[in-house]
């Protein structure tokens, strides 16, 4: 497969910012058309992409165009269906996170993607920036993993994400339980403080130990009651220290017995100052393509999805 096929459905923000910007770069993608409902915005998006046609039907699209992938960014209570669709026709889907409402919905996407040999990948680009992914290298380099710590804070303590058609935890804060997971493997136990602060009527910290299937541990420090936006990690193995603040001006910085510590910024990992490619997003469309130009499915599918949904689930359901 010399170009694989894209048809994209949704021109919103973060499909304009990072997702199609990603796609753009790629000589192995041809971005064949794009679905959205709203004609000013359909129209802007393919007009700033080159992409040659445009349809306000998502099935429409996918029949006349049979393409190879379908991109569909949408908000999680609408993309099931769409996605769904798009399965059963055989073709390959990237969404952003979250994956569905629940983690059921997450589940049904991964039977389907089975049952039609489709390759999936989840917006989780957390996994793929290049300084966490360069911290993580090395501290599988020093020696197994026994703490990772995933901190996550905001200052949004009454949130409500879709008119409160999803819970925070599995919309946003799931992408630190989801990095929790990358860094240390599957949880086999958690416990949780989970509560709400001020006069919300909501929840907006999560708290939680874990143990990893390999007998490190876990923290997840996440609280949309603070007083700024924080999103930082650290990895911990015999001999090695790693703090890691992935923001564009970030840096990690990883110490190691008898040795200076070390500093590398997000920008030196990258190897560019592109937000998309700084954050991780280049490098999770990157991995989708390659994954279908290879025939084997991505690590982080909508079956490897459903786990950090659960993750989520027992973190409420394990509230001390």
């Amino acid at each position: 497969m010399e170009k694989v096929k894209v048809a994209l459905i949704g021109a919103g923000a973060m499909a304009n910012s990072v997702h199609y910007p990603s796609l753009a770069e790629m000589a192995d993608v041809q971005m064949v058309a794009l679905c959205d409902l709203v004609p000013e915005k359909r129209e802007e998006t393919a007009l700033r992409f080159g992409i040659p046609r445009t349809y306000s039907d998502y099935r429409e699209m996918v029949q006349k165009e049979n393409p190879d992938a379908v991109y569909v960014l949408m908000p999680p209570y609408h993309l099931f269906d769409a996605a769904v669709y798009c399965l059963q026709q055989g073709k390959h889907v990237f969404v952003e996170k979250p994956p569905a409402v629940t983690t059921f919905q997450t589940l049904e996407l991964a039977n389907w993607a089975e049952a039609k040999a489709c390759v999936t990948q989840i917006g989780f680009n957390r996994r793929y920036i290049p300084l966490l992914v360069k911290v993580r290298e090395m501290q599988r380099e020093a020696g197994d993993l026994n703490l990772a710590v995933s901190t996550f804070y905001k200052a949004q303590p009454d949130a409500l994400y879709y008119n409160g058609a999803i819970d925070v935890l599995h919309c946003d804060a799931i992408h630190a339980v989801d990095a929790l997971r990358w860094m240390g493997g599957d949880v086999v136990a958690v416990g949780s403080h989970v509560s709400g602060s001020g006069e919300t009527p909501r929840l907006n910290r999560w708290l939680a130990v874990m143990e990893f299937e390999d007998g490190g541990s876990g923290v997840l420090l996440t609280n949309w009651d603070s007083g700024t936006r924080v999103h930082t990690f650290e990895m911990h193995a015999p001999g090695f220290a790693a703090f890691v603040n992935p923001d564009a001006d970030g840096q990690a910085v990883v110490h190691r017995p008898g040795k200076d510590p070390l500093t590398i910024t997000s920008v030196e990992a990258a190897g560019s100052d592109q937000w998309h490619k700084v954050y991780g997003f280049f490098g999770e469309s990157r991995n989708f393509i390659d994954c279908i130009k290879a025939g084997v499915d991505s690590d982080c599918s909508f079956a490897d999805a459903a786990r950090s949904m659960a993750l989520a689930d027992d973190i409420l359901a394990g509230m001390i």
